[in-house]
Order: structure tokens, then sequence, then C-alpha cells
């Protein structure tokens, strides 16, 4: 489907009815990585309509060359809410990049915003300034490098975690996919002015929400989180060990479980308006 945001031509996919869920990938991929890992979660747990859509200069997304810096890529997301979800309370997730938009959202829908998931989320713009931690591969199968050509073992290599043919097969489908398909000369104008020019977390968030982060997470770290989790009043935190950037893949049991647990309680704080 296609909705014109801010002079964007925003693909997005729409799946189910019920309560809306806006999914926000990472920075590169596109809506792939949230579908890979979310749509699983609703099999057996109805009552969610999930919007995932591709930003601008990923996936399927056209019409953006006007876009100039991280407001403006907030401002497409603020106004695909606005012509979707009119004045309507929706839930969010994001990833990465598609993290440190959701606190975007957050501030400028405060009044819509009914709960969130951060996964392995972008706390700090600039990358010099992350506390990260140490580059490492905790589990790996040696046949699987046997099997990949040598850009994809240098690619897999950069940001597994947990290597085997389980999380190299779902990296390659849902974030590589995406990733391939991505404008980067685009991509490198946007980090340029990759951080917001205001401040996000200006008001305490009461609805329940999860960060999930890797251990083992060298891009954007664990350690961070805890500069604005007390912002979230209603937030579990969890650092899950074996698991990098892609904690979705290598942690994929913990992930479902822990993110039915925040639908649970999203549903039990929201009760009336389910």
């Amino acid at each position: 489907m296609q909705c014109l945001a801010f002079g964007v031509n925003v693909y997005y996919e729409d799946i189910g009815s019920g309560f809306p869920i806006v999914l926000l990938h990472g920075f590169s991929p596109d809506h792939r990585l949230m579908k890979g890992c979310m749509e699983p979660i609703f099999t057996n747990h109805q009552g969610f309509r999930r919007l995932y859509i591709d930003l601008p200069g990923m996936g399927q997304t056209t019409q953006y060359d006007h876009i100039e810096n991280t407001d403006d890529m907030l401002e497409v997301v603020l106004q695909f809410i606005d012509q979707i979800l009119p004045q309507k309370p929706f839930l969010i997730a994001g990833e990465s990049y598609g993290g440190y938009l959701t606190r975007g959202v957050i501030e400028k829908r405060r009044d819509q915003v009914k709960g969130a998931l951060f996964l392995c989320p972008n706390v700090i713009p600039e990358k010099e300034k992350r506390n990260l931690p140490p580059r490492t591969i905790i589990h790996q199968d040696d046949r699987l490098w046997d099997k990949l050509s040598l850009t994809e073992r240098e690619d897999f290599q950069s940001m597994a975690v947990v290597a085997n043919d389980y999380t190299w097969n779902r990296y390659k489908n849902e974030i590589l996919a995406g990733c391939e398909m991505a404008d980067y000369p685009f991509l490198d104008k946007i980090k340029r002015a990759y951080g917001f020019s205001f401040e996000v977390d200006t008001i305490p968030f009461s609805y329940p929400s999860l960060f999930l982060c890797g251990r083992q997470d060298t891009s954007v770290g664990y350690k961070d989180i805890w500069n604005v989790i007390e912002n979230y009043s209603r937030a579990s935190f969890a650092v899950l060990d074996c698991a990098g950037h892609n904690l979705q893949i290598e942690q994929s049991h913990l992930f479902t479980e822990l993110a039915l647990e925040w639908l649970d309680r999203v549903k039990s704080h929201v009760a009336t308006i389910f």
C-alpha cells in the first residue's frame, strides 16, 4: 500500500485488525526486519492491526529526495500516522534507528501513544559517544562460513554474535534483502544530520514499555539506555546474553516471549480502549 506523507510516497503493509501498532525498522533495512520478528507473535495473538512502514531511502518508499535530516524522517512518520490513524490511540515499536524515531513520535504525539517497544534502540545519535562492548562471536557453526561468499561472510561476521544456518537465513531474508535495496547516497546525507534538533523524553511516559538490548551489541550497545529508562515508568528492561544488534534473530524465543508479555501489559493497562 502507498500513503503520501510530507511529500514522500510511503510504502507500508497493513495486516490484521484491532488496536493499531506502528512498526519502524532500522537504518538501511526495510519493513521486513520488523515483519519477520513480529508477525509470528500474532499467529495466536489476535486483536492488533500492524502497520509496517518502509522509511525514506529504504525498501519500496519513493519520492524522498527532499528529505534532509532525521527531523524530516520523523515528520514523514508523523504525517503517515496523522493520515492513517487520525487522532486515534496506537502502539509503536522501533528497532535501532526506528527506536530513536519512536522516541520522537512519543514526544510529538504523546496523547495517542499507549505503549512502546524498543528493540536494540539507538539512544545516542553520535556513534563515537556510545558506550559499546567489544566485538565478539559467541557461538558459530564453522561449516556455515564455507557456504557463504566472501562478501556474505565478511558482512555477517561483522554483525553476528550467534552464527549458524538459522541466524544466517533470517539475516539474509529479513535484513540483508532490505539493505540491498537501500539508497546509500541518500542515507549518507541523513547520517550527517542523524540526531533530532529538539529534545526528546521531556515528559514522563507512563504506558507499558519494553526495552530489549543485546549484551554483545556493538552497534548501539546497551548501557546508554540507563540515561533514559527512568523516563519510562512502566518499562521493562532486558539485556540478553548471546545477542547482538540482531537480538530478535539470535534470541528469537526470548524476544517472542518478552514481546508477548509487553502486549499483555498493554492490554491490561488500556483495557477500556480495547
